[in-house]
């Protein structure tokens, strides 16, 4: 597996990554049922951590292939790790506090932010195309928050933004482990290297649960596990540009969620700034499409 170039399926990974954003957008309607249920945030994220390791073990035990587990990359997964559960407390913080659609599309500047980090740490040139996609994404931004008389709590769209930073950091770390390791192996490493730290802070936070919320707290793992695997996956098999593409169908499914579960629909801030942050990404993905064609045809010497 150690080649990336000969996996790329990209079919399979924009189905894979169209997945991931069903079940993981089921995952996030149970991060907000736990935690409006009384659950500490801190506790979430260690119940949504805790089959992970366990039924992996198992997994691959019992198909013979625990050496698939062994990595010569642990650094590498242990930084993974921690802007992993920097991202992942940012984002269920951001749950608790917004409407399903609205944390959704604050999701959606992922791939803004990606453009940010290529140009500033990465320090690869950047054209006026995707400058002005960033701008025009900042600006569905604005419309949605608007800052100072809005419906969405300050804090709340600043997590959410926050962790749409984070999701981009990680795609970038994802993707250079997937040229080595198996999803599985991410998966796996990222639990392993998060848990011990969610542990130590239980004693602190952890209250007894009622069966509802033990109920939820099972759902959360479950649909949490389903979800990385199969973003890992796409990563795997695509690249972060055009996969990311398929992110946006979850809108759909947090717009729907959010009416049947919670009752509440997008508002018209809302509905008005959307097309311009997923237009915004739209562009980047096309522009990083091309892109990655020319740096083929260089490679092939046409």
């Amino acid at each position: 597996m150690s080649d990336a170039a000969a996996d790329q399926r990209p079919m399979m990974a924009l189905l894979i990554r169209l997945g991931a954003a069903f079940v993981l957008s089921i995952m996030l309607v149970f991060v907000k049922l736990v935690v409006e249920s009384g659950v500490t945030l801190t506790e979430t994220l260690f119940w949504r951590q805790l089959p992970t390791v366990p039924i992996l073990l198992a997994w691959f035990a019992a198909h013979r292939r625990l050496h698939v587990l062994g990595s010569k990359r642990l650094k590498a997964h242990a930084g993974r790790a921690m802007t992993g559960l920097a991202g992942m407390f940012l984002n269920f913080g951001a749950v608790t506090l917004l409407p399903l659609a609205e944390a959704t599309t604050f999701n959606f500047t992922t791939a803004i932010w990606a453009v940010v980090l290529s140009a500033l740490i990465l320090r690869e040139p950047v054209g006026k195309r995707r400058w002005g996609a960033v701008a025009l994404g900042f600006a569905g931004v604005i419309v949605i928050a608007q800052p100072g008389h809005s419906h969405v709590p300050p804090l709340g769209a600043a997590m959410a933004l926050s962790a749409a930073f984070m999701i981009a950091l990680i795609s970038i770390q994802i993707r250079d482990l997937g040229r080595t390791e198996p999803p599985l192996t991410i998966v796996f490493w990222f639990a392993a290297f998060s848990l011990p730290l969610l542990a130590a802070a239980m004693p602190f936070v952890m209250t007894p649960h009622t069966a509802y919320q033990w109920s939820l707290l099972a759902g959360l793992g479950f649909f949490g596990l389903l979800g990385q695997f199969l973003l890992t996956a796409a990563l795997k098999y695509g690249a972060v540009a055009s996969v990311i593409v398929m992110d946006y169908s979850s809108l759909i499914w947090a717009t729907l969620f959010g009416f049947w579960v919670f009752d509440r629909l997008p508002t018209q801030a809302t509905w008005a700034g959307v097309p311009l942050i997923v237009g915004a990404g739209l562009i980047i993905a096309w522009r990083e499409h091309r892109l990655a064609l020319q740096r083929a045809r260089v490679m092939v010497g046409e």
